[in-house]
């Protein structure tokens, strides 16, 4: 696992990245607890291959300029269960840049059966922040929740940038 960081206007994002592709996206200010999360119990090691991570930070060095839409990098999904590698590519599949879904909609077009409560969780422990859009998945009545970078701000800030929600008075 080679890892690596961008910096972006919600702070540093860290990449982990496998001889498959992009497997872990975190916004850490210490990547450690990246590396530490994503290590642990999975039989990985580490190795330092920046051209491995090249890809993926550029990628996300561009979709925070507003210069890209769609990620092109491969998705290694193996720090996800058989139910949560479902319902994530579903949503990776299905909803696209400046589009979102509620949370009981993306459970009907995954077909897991998983009840909407349940899809909350999934996105909360989305191992594969922005590059698998789990702020893309919205409550029926608001934003709902969000645990990456600064919670619930982040997701309207990228919710705004991709033109979904419009922006406020103070938008930079």
């Amino acid at each position: 696992m080679a890892f690596g960081s961008v910096p972006t206007p919600l702070g540093d994002m860290t990449v982990a990245v496998t001889e498959d592709g992009v497997a872990a996206v975190g916004w850490n200010a210490r990547p450690e607890g990246l590396r530490a999360r994503v290590l642990a119990g999975h039989g990985l090691v580490e190795v330092d291959e920046p051209g491995r991570t090249a890809v993926a930070l550029g990628e996300l060095a561009e979709y925070y300029a507003g210069r890209l839409r769609t990620f092109g990098v491969p998705v290694d999904w193996r720090l996800t269960s058989p139910t949560q590698r479902r319902v994530l590519g579903t949503l990776y599949e299905t909803v696209k840049y400046g589009q979102a879904v509620t949370y009981g909609e993306l459970a009907a077009r995954s077909g897991t059966g998983v009840p909407a409560r349940a899809i909350g969780s999934i996105m909360g422990a989305n191992p594969l922040p922005v590059i698998v859009p789990c702020h893309r998945v919205v409550a029926g009545n608001g934003l709902g929740g969000f645990s990456g970078g600064e919670g619930v701000e982040s997701k309207r800030w990228l919710l705004t940038m991709e033109g979904y929600l419009q922006p406020t008075l103070d938008w930079d």
